[in-house]
Protein backbone atom coordinates (compact mmCIF):
# COMPACT_ATOMS: atom_id res chain seq x y z
CA UNK A 1 0.00 0.00 0.00
CA UNK A 2 2.96 2.38 0.61
CA UNK A 3 6.37 2.73 -0.60
CA UNK A 4 8.18 4.54 2.14
CA UNK A 5 6.54 3.87 4.96
CA UNK A 6 4.91 0.60 6.72
CA UNK A 7 2.05 0.57 8.97
CA UNK A 8 1.08 -2.62 11.12
CA UNK A 9 -1.74 -3.21 13.34
CA UNK A 10 -1.57 -5.64 16.49
CA UNK A 11 -5.04 -5.59 18.06
CA UNK A 12 -5.09 -2.00 19.36
CA UNK A 13 -1.38 -0.76 18.96
CA UNK A 14 -0.61 0.30 15.37
CA UNK A 15 3.15 0.96 14.38
CA UNK A 16 4.04 3.29 11.96
CA UNK A 17 8.09 2.72 10.57
CA UNK A 18 9.45 5.53 8.58
CA UNK A 19 10.92 3.42 5.74
CA UNK A 20 13.52 5.09 3.43
CA UNK A 21 16.50 3.72 5.43
CA UNK A 22 19.62 3.97 2.94
CA UNK A 23 18.47 8.19 3.33
CA UNK A 24 18.31 8.18 6.99
CA UNK A 25 14.39 8.01 6.33
CA UNK A 26 14.84 11.41 4.79
CA UNK A 27 11.42 12.82 3.84
CA UNK A 28 10.41 12.95 -0.01
CA UNK A 29 7.33 14.22 -1.74
CA UNK A 30 5.98 10.56 -1.81
CA UNK A 31 6.47 9.95 2.09
CA UNK A 32 5.20 13.42 3.14
CA UNK A 33 2.26 12.07 1.07
CA UNK A 34 2.27 8.51 2.30
CA UNK A 35 2.15 9.83 5.84
CA UNK A 36 -0.23 12.17 5.43
CA UNK A 37 -3.00 9.77 3.85
CA UNK A 38 -1.32 7.36 6.68
CA UNK A 39 -2.74 9.75 9.62
CA UNK A 40 -5.81 10.72 8.06
CA UNK A 41 -6.91 6.58 7.60
CA UNK A 42 -5.94 6.25 11.29
CA UNK A 43 -8.56 9.58 12.43
CA UNK A 44 -11.44 7.18 11.30
CA UNK A 45 -9.98 3.96 12.99
CA UNK A 46 -12.41 3.21 15.91
CA UNK A 47 -9.87 0.20 17.05
CA UNK A 48 -6.84 1.60 17.27
CA UNK A 49 -5.83 3.31 20.60
CA UNK A 50 -2.22 3.83 20.53
CA UNK A 51 0.14 4.44 17.58
CA UNK A 52 4.40 4.19 17.70
CA UNK A 53 6.13 5.90 15.31
CA UNK A 54 9.66 4.97 14.40
CA UNK A 55 12.44 4.62 11.77
CA UNK A 56 14.03 1.84 10.10
CA UNK A 57 17.76 1.61 10.05
CA UNK A 58 19.98 4.60 12.15
CA UNK A 59 17.71 7.25 12.23
CA UNK A 60 14.10 8.33 12.89
CA UNK A 61 14.52 11.14 10.31
CA UNK A 62 17.19 13.37 8.90
CA UNK A 63 14.29 15.45 8.31
CA UNK A 64 13.16 17.17 4.45
CA UNK A 65 15.21 15.31 1.39
CA UNK A 66 17.57 17.97 0.47
CA UNK A 67 18.91 16.18 -2.32
CA UNK A 68 15.38 15.65 -3.88
CA UNK A 69 14.76 19.20 -3.57
CA UNK A 70 17.91 20.05 -5.86
CA UNK A 71 17.55 17.27 -8.09
CA UNK A 72 16.88 18.59 -11.71
CA UNK A 73 15.12 15.44 -13.20
CA UNK A 74 12.25 15.56 -11.02
CA UNK A 75 12.30 18.18 -8.51
CA UNK A 76 9.45 18.80 -5.95
CA UNK A 77 6.87 21.11 -6.47
CA UNK A 78 7.09 23.32 -2.83
CA UNK A 79 3.16 24.11 -3.42
CA UNK A 80 1.87 20.56 -4.03
CA UNK A 81 4.61 19.84 -0.71
CA UNK A 82 3.47 21.87 2.05
CA UNK A 83 0.19 20.80 1.36
CA UNK A 84 1.21 17.35 2.25
CA UNK A 85 2.69 18.70 4.99
CA UNK A 86 0.34 20.64 6.14
CA UNK A 87 -2.19 17.70 5.95
CA UNK A 88 0.44 15.44 7.21
CA UNK A 89 1.12 17.70 10.55
CA UNK A 90 -3.14 18.29 11.03
CA UNK A 91 -3.94 14.87 10.78
CA UNK A 92 -0.98 13.68 13.18
CA UNK A 93 -2.59 16.28 16.02
CA UNK A 94 -6.46 15.31 15.88
CA UNK A 95 -5.58 11.19 16.22
CA UNK A 96 -7.82 10.13 18.47
CA UNK A 97 -4.86 7.21 19.48
CA UNK A 98 -2.55 8.30 21.83
CA UNK A 99 0.91 8.70 19.75
CA UNK A 100 4.17 7.93 20.88
CA UNK A 101 7.42 8.63 19.07
CA UNK A 102 10.15 6.61 19.29
CA UNK A 103 13.63 8.25 18.53
CA UNK A 104 17.04 7.03 17.83
CA UNK A 105 20.02 8.13 15.47
CA UNK A 106 18.77 11.75 14.06
CA UNK A 107 15.34 13.37 14.30
CA UNK A 108 15.71 16.82 12.44
CA UNK A 109 13.76 19.18 10.40
CA UNK A 110 10.61 18.06 9.56
CA UNK A 111 11.19 14.67 11.25
CA UNK A 112 11.77 16.51 14.58
CA UNK A 113 8.36 18.63 13.53
CA UNK A 114 6.65 14.65 13.24
CA UNK A 115 8.03 13.48 16.69
CA UNK A 116 7.21 17.38 18.73
CA UNK A 117 3.29 16.29 17.32
CA UNK A 118 3.03 13.17 19.12
CA UNK A 119 1.68 12.98 22.73
CA UNK A 120 4.88 11.37 24.21
CA UNK A 121 8.72 11.67 22.88
CA UNK A 122 11.06 8.27 24.10
CA UNK A 123 15.02 9.23 22.46
CA UNK A 124 17.81 7.67 23.37
CA UNK A 125 20.47 9.08 25.25
CA UNK A 126 22.59 10.09 21.94
CA UNK A 127 20.13 10.69 19.22
CA UNK A 128 20.69 14.01 17.73
CA UNK A 129 17.57 16.21 17.50
CA UNK A 130 17.77 19.48 15.77
CA UNK A 131 14.88 21.83 14.19
CA UNK A 132 17.57 22.83 12.05
CA UNK A 133 15.50 24.20 8.64
CA UNK A 134 17.64 27.80 9.70
CA UNK A 135 20.67 26.30 8.64
CA UNK A 136 19.54 25.83 4.88
CA UNK A 137 17.42 29.27 5.01
CA UNK A 138 14.01 28.37 5.84
CA UNK A 139 11.30 27.90 8.60
CA UNK A 140 10.19 25.11 10.34
CA UNK A 141 7.02 23.24 9.09
CA UNK A 142 4.74 20.18 9.85
CA UNK A 143 3.62 22.65 12.34
CA UNK A 144 6.91 22.87 14.20
CA UNK A 145 6.28 26.45 15.62
CA UNK A 146 3.23 25.22 16.82
CA UNK A 147 4.27 22.17 18.46
CA UNK A 148 7.52 23.67 19.94
CA UNK A 149 5.32 26.75 21.39
CA UNK A 150 3.21 24.30 23.49
CA UNK A 151 6.09 22.41 24.64
CA UNK A 152 8.41 25.12 25.69
CA UNK A 153 6.95 28.06 25.08
CA UNK A 154 7.99 31.15 22.64
CA UNK A 155 11.23 32.44 23.88
CA UNK A 156 13.11 29.08 24.12
CA UNK A 157 10.93 27.85 20.48
CA UNK A 158 12.45 30.77 19.18
CA UNK A 159 16.22 30.41 20.55
CA UNK A 160 16.14 26.77 19.27
CA UNK A 161 14.76 27.99 15.86
CA UNK A 162 17.38 30.30 15.22
CA UNK A 163 20.04 28.62 16.45
CA UNK A 164 18.83 25.17 14.61
CA UNK A 165 21.64 23.49 17.30
CA UNK A 166 21.58 20.09 17.63
CA UNK A 167 20.87 18.42 21.06
CA UNK A 168 21.65 14.63 22.70
CA UNK A 169 18.90 13.00 24.47
CA UNK A 170 19.83 14.36 27.58
CA UNK A 171 20.35 17.98 26.60
CA UNK A 172 16.80 18.05 24.63
CA UNK A 173 14.85 16.23 27.77
CA UNK A 174 16.67 18.87 30.28
CA UNK A 175 15.05 21.47 27.80
CA UNK A 176 11.28 19.79 27.62
CA UNK A 177 11.54 18.22 24.00
CA UNK A 178 11.61 14.83 24.89
CA UNK A 179 9.31 13.08 27.99
CA UNK A 180 11.65 9.97 28.81
CA UNK A 181 15.20 9.41 27.88
CA UNK A 182 16.52 5.56 26.92
CA UNK A 183 19.52 4.21 26.96
CA UNK A 184 20.94 2.81 23.32
CA UNK A 185 19.77 0.98 22.00
CA UNK A 186 16.52 0.10 24.13
CA UNK A 187 14.37 2.66 22.84
CA UNK A 188 11.88 0.21 20.94
CA UNK A 189 11.55 -1.69 23.86
CA UNK A 190 10.79 1.00 25.85
CA UNK A 191 7.80 2.44 23.41
CA UNK A 192 6.53 -1.46 23.49
CA UNK A 193 6.48 -1.05 27.01
CA UNK A 194 4.91 1.90 27.03
CA UNK A 195 2.22 1.28 25.16
CA UNK A 196 1.15 -1.68 26.55
CA UNK A 197 1.20 0.50 29.96
CA UNK A 198 -1.51 2.64 27.99
CA UNK A 199 -3.41 -0.08 26.60
CA UNK A 200 -3.80 -1.58 30.39
CA UNK A 201 -4.92 1.63 31.64
CA UNK A 202 -8.36 3.60 31.35
CA UNK A 203 -7.30 4.64 27.96
CA UNK A 204 -11.08 5.72 26.55
CA UNK A 205 -11.35 8.75 29.26
CA UNK A 206 -7.57 9.81 28.77
CA UNK A 207 -8.27 9.59 24.67
CA UNK A 208 -11.44 11.88 26.20
CA UNK A 209 -8.87 14.69 27.97
CA UNK A 210 -6.80 14.64 24.38
CA UNK A 211 -9.52 15.74 22.63
CA UNK A 212 -10.74 18.31 24.75
CA UNK A 213 -6.99 19.93 25.45
CA UNK A 214 -6.32 19.19 21.16
CA UNK A 215 -10.14 20.32 19.76
CA UNK A 216 -9.67 24.08 21.21
CA UNK A 217 -6.35 24.80 19.89
CA UNK A 218 -7.46 23.66 16.00
CA UNK A 219 -7.66 27.04 15.02
CA UNK A 220 -4.24 28.22 15.81
CA UNK A 221 -2.93 25.11 14.45
CA UNK A 222 -4.67 26.09 11.20
CA UNK A 223 -3.81 29.66 11.31
CA UNK A 224 0.64 28.24 12.02
CA UNK A 225 0.14 25.58 9.09
CA UNK A 226 -1.29 28.80 6.41
CA UNK A 227 1.51 31.28 7.83
CA UNK A 228 4.49 28.41 7.26
CA UNK A 229 3.07 26.88 4.36
CA UNK A 230 3.46 31.00 2.85
CA UNK A 231 6.30 31.57 4.21
CA UNK A 232 7.99 27.99 3.16
CA UNK A 233 7.48 28.85 -0.40
CA UNK A 234 8.69 32.55 0.08
CA UNK A 235 11.74 31.57 1.31
CA UNK A 236 12.37 28.56 -1.56
CA UNK A 237 13.15 32.14 -3.74
CA UNK A 238 15.79 33.69 -1.38
CA UNK A 239 19.28 33.62 -2.14
CA UNK A 240 19.94 32.30 1.24
CA UNK A 241 18.37 29.25 0.87
CA UNK A 242 20.15 28.34 -2.45
CA UNK A 243 23.44 29.05 -0.42
CA UNK A 244 22.05 27.12 2.04
CA UNK A 245 21.13 23.96 -0.02
CA UNK A 246 24.35 24.34 -1.99
CA UNK A 247 26.64 24.33 0.63
CA UNK A 248 24.73 21.09 2.50
CA UNK A 249 25.49 19.46 -0.87
CA UNK A 250 29.19 20.58 -1.56
CA UNK A 251 29.79 19.98 2.39
CA UNK A 252 31.16 23.33 3.13
CA UNK A 253 30.40 26.58 5.81
CA UNK A 254 27.42 28.21 3.93
CA UNK A 255 27.96 32.64 3.41
CA UNK A 256 24.79 34.06 4.09
CA UNK A 257 23.74 37.40 3.14
CA UNK A 258 20.13 38.12 4.51
CA UNK A 259 18.23 38.27 1.38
Amino acid sequence: MYSTIEMTKEDRLARLTLNRPDSMNAMDDVMMKELADAFESLKTDKDVQVLIIQGAGRAFSAGGDIKKMMDPESPMDIGEVMVDVSRLAKALYELPQITIASIHGAAAGLGFSVALGCDIILAEENSKLAMNFIGIGLVPDGAGHFFLKERIGVPLAKQLIWSGDVLNGKLAKDKGLVDELVPDGQVAQASDMLAQKFLNAPIAAMLASKKILHTQKLNELEDVLRMESEQQVAMRRTEDHLEGITSFVQKRKPTFIGK
